[in-house]
C-alpha cells in the first residue's frame, strides 16, 4: 500500500452527523492515572492510536496488567508505589510528547535508572523544560545533548516539595510536576501560565489533595502528598482537536453543515472555536453536559460565506495551540490581513509547525510573512487552486498531513500528500470519516 494520498477534487456539499474518536489527552491521562490507582479501572471509547498504545505499553513495562478489547480497556492498578520493573528498563514514548513528559513525573521515585526513548521527531523536542523542575525534587537526569531524548532518569525515595513557575503554557510540564508533587513530602506549589487543565480536573474528580486557584492570566496549584488513588471508570468524550478538522472543512465548503456529537469542550481547549467565531464562522454549541469535571456538547457548524481577518489575541493561543495550522487555512480565505503572534510554542511540536503553516500557505499561493514566533497572512476570499502541490518531509507530523488533506478538499488543485501513516499516532480513522462525509 502506498504511504501517500492524492486528492484531485474539492469536496461536494454535504449535511452530515458524525462521531469523532476519543480525546487523546484524556485517553493518555486515564491510562497513567489508572496505573497508579488501587484496583481495576475501565475506560470506554479509549482512543486506539499509536500514542495511546505507547502509554499502555509503558505502564505494562512498569508491571501493570492491561487488557484491551476494541475501544474498551481495563487497567489493573497496583497503587501509587506499585510499579515493579527490572533493571535497565527502557520505555518508548514513540511520537507522544504528552506521554514522554507526563510519565517522568510518575518515575520520580524509581529505584533503578530508566531510559526514555522516542521516535525521530520526539527525540528532537526539548525535555530540559521538564527535567529542570523535576531535578528540584531531587531526581537525577542524564539527557542527550543536554536537552533531548534518549534520557535516563534515576528517582529518589524521599522527595523534596518544590516551587515551580511554568511560564510557557505547557500542560505537559505542569502535569508532570503535579504527578511528581503527589509523591513529595510536603506541599508543592505551581504558578502556571494558562493551559489545558485535564490533569487538575481528574485530580478534583478523584478527590486528591490538590487545590487550584484561578487568576486572570495564571493558575496557582498546591499539591500535597497523595496516599491513595481509587480506581475509576471513564467514558471518554470525543476529541475537540480531531473535531476541528471537520469544523474547518465545513466552514470552507459550499452549502454544507455538520453536527459532531459528544465532544469534549473543556474551556482550556476551545480557543479554536473562539477564534473562528471572531472570524465569522457559524458555530453553535448544543446539548451541553458535564461529565467527571469535563464539559461536553454537540457542535454544529455551517458553511461561511464571509470570513473576516483577525488580529488574534495572544490570550487565545494556549487554548488553540494544536489547531493553528487549520486556523491559518481560514485566514487564507479571509478578507484582509490576519496576524498571529507569540506562537514560538508551535515550533516545539512534532514538527516546526509555524514554519510548515507558512510553507503550506505559500504552496497554495497565499502571501505570508513569518518570523520565529509570528505570521501575517494576506487572505484571498476568491482563492481557487488549479496547480499540483506536493507535501512531504514534515517529520511525519500527523497535523501537517491532516491539514493538507483539508486544504486540498477545500481549495482544489491536485495534491500529493506523503506519510499517510502519520495519522496512526493520534487519529487513525481520520480518512475513514472523510469518506463518510463525502458519501
Amino acid at each position: 500500500m502506498p504511504n501517500s494520498i492524492t486528492i484531485k477534487n474539492k469536496i461536494k456539499n454535504y449535511n452530515k452527523k458524525i462521531y469523532v474518536s476519543g480525546d487523546k489527552s484524556l485517553s493518555i491521562r486515564w491510562v497513567l492515572f489508572s496505573s497508579i490507582a488501587s484496583g481495576v479501572s475501565t475506560a470506554r471509547n479509549l482512543l486506539i492510536s499509536e500514542d495511546v498504545m505507547a502509554a499502555i505499553q509503558a505502564v505494562k513495562k512498569l508491571g501493570i496488567k492491561v487488557s484491551l478489547k476494541k475501544d474498551k480497556c481495563k487497567v489493573y492498578g497496583k497503587g501509587l508505589n506499585g510499579y515493579k520493573f527490572k533493571k535497565n528498563q527502557t520505555i518508548n514514548a514513540k511520537n507522544s510528547g504528552t506521554l514522554g513528559r507526563l510519565i517522568l513525573g510518575l518515575l520520580v521515585n524509581c529505584s533503578y535508572p530508566i531510559k526514555l526513548i522516542g521516535d525521530k521527531s520526539l527525540s528532537k523536542r526539548d525535555f530540559k523544560r521538564i527535567s529542570d523542575p523535576l531535578k528540584k525534587f531531587g531526581v537525577n537526569f542524564k539527557l542527550n545533548k543536554s536537552k533531548n531524548l534518549p534520557l535516563k532518569i534515576l528517582g529518589k525515595e524521599n522527595l523534596n516539595p518544590i516551587k515551580y513557575y511554568e511560564s510557557r503554557g505547557s500542560a505537559q510540564c505542569k502535569s508532570s510536576v503535579i504527578f511528581a508533587g503527589m509523591r513529595a513530602n510536603g506541599t508543592t506549589y505551581i504558578k502556571a501560565k494558562k493551559s489545558r487543565n485535564h490533569t487538575e480536573l481528574l485530580c478534583k474528580y478523584l478527590k486528591l489533595p490538590i487545590k487550584t486557584i484561578t487568576k486572570k492570566n495564571y493558575d496557582l496549584i498546591e499539591i500535597k502528598k497523595v496516599k491513595k488513588i481509587n480506581s475509576f471508570n471513564y467514558n471518554i468524550p470525543s476529541d475537540i482537536s480531531s473535531s476541528a478538522f471537520f469544523i474547518i472543512l465545513t466552514a470552507l465548503s459550499k452549502d454544507s453543515s455538520l453536527l459532531i456529537k459528544n465532544v469534549n469542550i473543556n474551556p482550556t481547549r476551545i480557543g479554536v472555536m473562539t477564534i473562528l467565531k471572531k472570524m465569522g464562522i457559524n458555530i453553535k454549541i448544543k446539548n451541553i453536559k458535564y461529565y467527571k469535571g469535563e464539559k461536553t456538547a454537540d457542535i454544529f457548524v455551517k458553511s461561511s460565506k464571509k470570513i473576516k481577518s483577525i488580529n488574534c489575541p495572544v490570550k487565545l493561543n494556549s487554548g488553540a495551540i494544536d489547531e493553528f495550522l487549520l486556523i491559518f487555512l481560514i485566514a487564507a480565505k479571509a478578507k484582509g490581513i490576519s496576524y498571529f503572534k507569540d506562537l514560538s510554542e508551535l515550533n516545539q511540536k512534532e514538527s516546526p509547525r509555524l514554519k510548515w503553516g507558512a510553507k503550506i500557505l505559500k504552496k497554495m499561493g497565499i502571501k505570508n510573512e513569518v518570523t520565529d514566533n509570528s505570521i501575517r497572512i494576506f487572505g484571498n476570499p476568491n482563492l481557487q487552486i488549479k496547480k499540483k502541490i506536493i507535501i512531504k518531509n514534515f517529520l511525519k507530523d500527523h497535523r501537517v498531513f491532516m491539514t493538507s488533506v483539508i486544504a486540498a478538499l477545500s481549495f482544489g488543485g491536485t495534491w500529493k500528500i506523503f506519510d499517510k501513516d502519520s495519522i496512526k499516532t493520534s487519529f487513525p480513522n481520520f480518512l475513514k470519516i472523510i469518506e463518510e462525509i463525502k458519501k
